[in-house]
């Protein structure tokens, strides 16, 4: 890879990042079109996308741990949630057609947005609901299926995690992104990763170091901002992305 090219590499993956750690999610709506464009197969620029995008919950984490900004224990059941559900999609993509899923996907996604931009109170206080023990189950299945999309798809399932975890256990918009980035970002994608290598998936491994070093920073620098900012902005953060990544799922481009 030249110069320009890496140079390239390296801002479209820390404007993905910045923007995915800021809503909650949706890094592959920049980053993994880049790396096809660049010349990458679709596995291949998936499995890539999928390593690199563990930097972003890795550079959201350390800002939210030294923030204090995170609960642990709800972080853990996060990922125990959804981790059968990453490892079964990750192996189901590489032999299904991917691009009737990724259309549900956007439509779903689409709705998202349109629900939150409907929902002009939504996520904007903090009101805990369903933690106990038949909502946490409940709460685990819907976890579980996010992350069967999670494992298999390449953008947007990081907002359908903190939409779920707005809506079903009241988090505020900063809480649920917060909980996102650091689940999801950091462990769902790199369980999703390593089954998606062990299951043969090819990762182009000369650019990871530059998509890492864009993901660590975008995923720092999102998670600051999202510290600074009101739940209302983070909320408008969210609606444009989930918008946005909807049509694009949708028209497959």
């Amino acid at each position: 890879m030249d110069i320009l090219s890496a140079l390239g590499l390296f801002f479209g993956s820390l404007v993905a990042n910045t923007l995915a750690s800021l809503s909650g999610g949706g890094a592959g709506l920049l980053q993994f079109p880049l790396l096809i464009f660049l010349g990458l197969p679709f596995t291949i620029a998936l499995a890539t996308h999928k390593v690199a995008s563990v930097a972003l919950g890795l550079g959201a984490a350390i800002k939210h741990i030294r923030t204090g900004s995170l609960d642990w224990r709800l972080t853990s059941y996060v990922i125990a949630a959804g981790m059968l559900g990453v490892i079964v999609g990750a192996n189901v993509i590489l032999f299904v057609p991917s691009r009737i899923a990724e259309a549900l996907l956007g439509g779903m996604i689409l709705g998202l947005g349109i629900y939150s931009v409907c929902k002009q109170s939504l996520g904007q206080t903090a009101i805990p609901r369903h933690r106990n023990t038949a909502g946490l189950l409940l709460g685990g299945i819907g976890l579980a299926a996010i992350g069967l999309l999670n494992g298999s798809l390449t953008a947007g399932t990081g907002l359908f995690v903190t939409l779920f975890l707005v809506r079903w256990f009241g988090f505020d918009y900063k809480q649920a992104v917060a909980l996102t980035l650091v689940s999801v970002g950091l462990f769902w994608n790199g369980i999703g990763a390593a089954a998606m290598y062990a299951a043969g998936a090819e990762i182009y491994w000369p650019w990871i170091p530059v998509l890492l070093l864009g993901s660590l920073c975008g995923g720092y620098l999102g998670a600051h901002w999202a510290t600074q900012k009101s739940n209302t902005v983070i909320k408008r953060c969210f609606e444009v992305l989930t918008l946005l990544i909807g049509v694009k799922l949708l028209i497959g481009v």
